[in-house]
Order: structure tokens, then C-alpha cells, then sequence
């Protein structure tokens, strides 16, 4: 019986992705703090898609469990998708040590820490994925966002040293870069319908993504062009811009 690991489960993105999971057969370890709230959710799941869904409870950033919440998993999961993330307040970060330090133990360091165990594991199995939610937000550091994008930025650069390591041991490491999505995290921003995804749309760009074994990918497909773009504007410039 094939389990997938869901971290971060509690998050609008997160349930997507175990609704497009669940419904390809796949049985799920939804893994988050205060895991009780997904009761009524593992309920439907399995009444809808007849898996079997455990409720798993983990502070990611309690990094002293990781190895032994991991090692009392029975079976072992043949994947993991991380979907933690904290968006912060810009200003208030800027001004707060604490909430910097939050936001990167939430983007960045709680779950590299995982992962590690995580990747070592797979490693022995030789088989399994690793799916990491990160953000166009890492692709350049700008002003509304930089200590954010900052952490983001050093996730996407950790997924892909992980992808250089384990693809010759037959393991897919996949990088997803959400651009604007509708969820709880960003319902008090004003956000462009146009350019703004829902987390079905991201749930269905991750399975897709898992089993054509891609690398990395944005979602929706159009911000891989318009970070380009950013990406391409000479420092001089860009420093100028309200971003």
C-alpha cells in the first residue's frame, strides 16, 4: 500500500493536494500541529476515496522529534510534499528578530531538517519523491517581500542540491513555485485574478508533476516567464523599482 506524507496538511494547499492523492489511490499521512482539526477532513477522505488516511501530529519546527516521528511511520511513505510556509508581514519582520526567526524556521530551516531524514531514507530504499512547495518569491529578493523570499529562496536552492544528490539513486526531487494563490495565508491581499491560482489548480500541477517526473515547475505555467523577466532586469535598475 502506497503512503504519501502531507506536511503542513492543515493548509488550503495542502488539502488539495491530498483530495488529488487520495483519489488516485494513494493513502496519506497528513502531518501537521494540532492534527485533530483534520478530523472531519480524513473522514470525508476516506469515505469519498476509500484510503486509509492517519493523522499525524508534528511541530516542524521541534527538530529534536523529526528523526523519531519519522522513524515511527509503519509503512514508510513512498513520498513526501511539503506545503509549510508562513507569510509574514513585511514591515513587521523587518522590526521583529522573532518574526524573522519564525519565517525561517517555517520556509526554510524546520523543513530542510526533515527532509534530511526524509531524504536519507529514500536514499537506502533507492525509490520514493520529494515534493517541495517554494515560491516565485525565491527567484529574486525584492523589497515587499525579501525576508520571505529570502527563506524560499535558500529552500529552492536546497531542493535542488537534494535533486543533484538522489537522481542517481532513482529518487525525484520536484520544486514547485506558486505565484499568487487564494488560501487563508494571503486572504488579506489584494491579488490579481489573472495571475492568481486556486489550490486545486497547484494540487493538480503537483500530481501531474510526480508522475511525468519533472524538475521543477511554477504554478500557473506563465510565472516561470514573468520571473524570468524579473530575473533579467540589470541591478541598476531593479534596485529602483517598487517591487
Amino acid at each position: 500500500m502506497k503512503f504519501v506524507l502531507i506536511l503542513g496538511a492543515k493548509s488550503d494547499i495542502a488539502k488539495a493536494v491530498a483530495k488529488v492523492f487520495a483519489s488516485n489511490g494513494y493513502n496519506l499521512y497528513l502531518c501537521a500541529r494540532d492534527v485533530n482539526e483534520l478530523s472531519d477532513f480524513k473522514k470525508d477522505l476516506e469515505i469519498r476515496t476509500c484510503v486509509r488516511v492517519e493523522l499525524k501530529e508534528i511541530d516542524i519546527n521541534n527538530i529534536e522529534k523529526h528523526e523519531e516521528f519519522y522513524m515511527g511511520l509503519e509503512p514508510k511513505p513512498e513520498g513526501i510534499i511539503t506545503t509549510t510556509g508562513y507569510l509574514p508581514d513585511q514591515k513587521e519582520a523587518e522590526n521583529s528578530h522573532m518574526e524573522t526567526i519564525k519565517t525561517i524556521y517555517a520556509n526554510y530551516l524546520g523543513i530542510v531538517c526533515f527532509l534530511n531524514i526524509v531524504a536519507n531514507d529514500l536514499e537506502k530504499r533507492g525509490k520514493g519523491f520529494i515534493v517541495g512547495i517554494s515560491s516565485v518569491a525565491g527567484d529574486r529578493g525584492r523589497r515587499s517581500n525579501y525576508i520571505y523570499g529570502s527563506a524560499k529562496a535558500g529552500f529552492t536552492a536546497y531542493l535542488s542540491g537534494l535533486r543533484n544528490r538522489l537522481w542517481h539513486k532513482g529518487i525525484r526531487v520536484i520544486t514547485v513555485k506558486p505565484g499568487f494563490v487564494h488560501t487563508k495565508m494571503t486572504k488579506d491581499m489584494k491579488l490579481p485574478p489573472l495571475l492568481t491560482a486556486t489550490p486545486e489548480e497547484v494540487a493538480k500541477d503537483v500530481f501531474k508533476a510526480v508522475q511525468k517526473g519533472k524538475d521543477v515547475i511554477y504554478s500557473r505555467w506563465f510565472w516561470k516567464y514573468i520571473m524570468l523577466l524579473i530575473r533579467l532586469i540589470p541591478e541598476p535598475i531593479f534596485k529602483r523599482l517598487n517591487l
